[in-house]
């Protein structure tokens, strides 16, 4: 199957209410898979092809294991992270890329300031100026360099889409999902982007979720679980998630795409029409309650006040 390129079909997903009067929609798409693949719940249009964005970062980094890069469970989730510029994520870049021999001038990142705000205003208060090193994508890169040493692969052109690591990656990507790619752009870190559609992004990320440990799957899978820190930030909501519910992998990506899957290999995808970060945090904890997660848990996770979930997706979570 090859997803369809069209406007996809959203539908309204989140009010914004003032006085119990809507001010606002958030119109989008969601899916609910069971672990066989099944659809336990979708709104809008899970089909067509989109771009899942830094949401595709474990997919990739699944690719890079079945390459046999060797990393440390930290190593696996900077490399499947959008990461803050913490300290903490500088370090475990750099930690992966001196165990390929390789230096931070390698990366092909473009040059940038710490994602987090507490960060930047850090960074650019102690004088220090943008760099490749800092870039929220600079994990995967890493990872991306040191899949390329121990194949003798160019290092100076790791991004070009008829790279063997990148050939490697789109191949990776149609396994994992099921689906063909229909199109290849350039994401805004400078390596391809590969279009999938919202339910294959989904079945995807439920097989890393429930991969046998020491699979490939199943290391992106632990380093992802272990380190939750590193995959986003110590003050990101994608980190919080992931210490709140047991066991679960989840990612976020710009233009509000969101994924997530539990254990079992139940899974979640979810992309707001209109790229309202806003959005995603209700969306998703309204599908994982529908998956069984303690509401308590997830009251943390239900947006700004005024935001409520609308249509299917709210009488399916009223039901439950």
């Amino acid at each position: 199957m090859i997803p369809e390129i069209r406007v996809p079909a959203h539908e309204p997903l989140v009010h914004l209410l003032r006085d119990g009067m809507v001010e606002g929609v958030h119109h989008g798409s969601a899916v609910v898979l069971a672990p066989d693949g099944r659809v336990l719940f979708s709104a809008g249009d899970v089909e067509s092809a989109f771009y899942p964005r830094s949401a595709a970062k474990p997919l990739q980094a699944t690719a890079m294991a079945r390459l046999g890069v060797e990393l440390s469970p930290a190593g696996f989730a900077v490399g499947a992270a959008s990461h803050s510029g913490e300290d903490i994520h500088l370090a475990e870049v750099l930690r992966t890329l001196d165990g390929a021999g390789l230096t931070a001038e390698d990366l092909r990142t473009p040059e940038d300031l710490p994602f987090d705000p507490v960060e930047r205003d850090s960074w650019i208060a102690s004088g220090r100026a943008a760099s490749r090193l800092v870039h929220n994508c600079s994990g995967k890169h890493a990872a991306m360099l040191a899949t390329c040493r121990p194949h003798g692969w160019s290092t100076v052109d790791y991004l070009d889409p008829g790279h063997p690591l990148q050939r490697a990656i789109a191949d990776c990507v149609e396994d994992l999902t099921g689906q063909r790619i229909p199109k290849v752009a350039v994401d805004g870190c400078g390596a391809p982007l590969f279009a999938v559609s919202l339910r294959g992004l989904a079945r995807a990320v439920g097989k890393i979720a429930a991969a046998a440990p020491g699979a490939p799957e199943g290391l992106v899978a632990e380093g992802i679980r272990k380190h939750p820190e590193l995959v986003a930030g110590t003050r990101r909501d994608v980190t919080a998630l992931m210490r709140a519910v047991p066991g679960l992998i989840a990612k976020d990506g710009f233009e509000a795409v969101q994924v997530a899957a539990l254990p079992d290999g139940t899974a979640i995808a979810v992309k707001i029409a209109d790229g309202g970060d806003r959005a995603r945090q209700p969306v998703l904890a309204a599908a994982l309650a529908l998956c069984g997660v303690d509401r308590e848990v997830l009251k943390p996770f239900t947006g700004t006040p005024g935001l409520r979930v609308t249509g299917a997706l709210a009488e399916l979570q009223m039901a439950a």
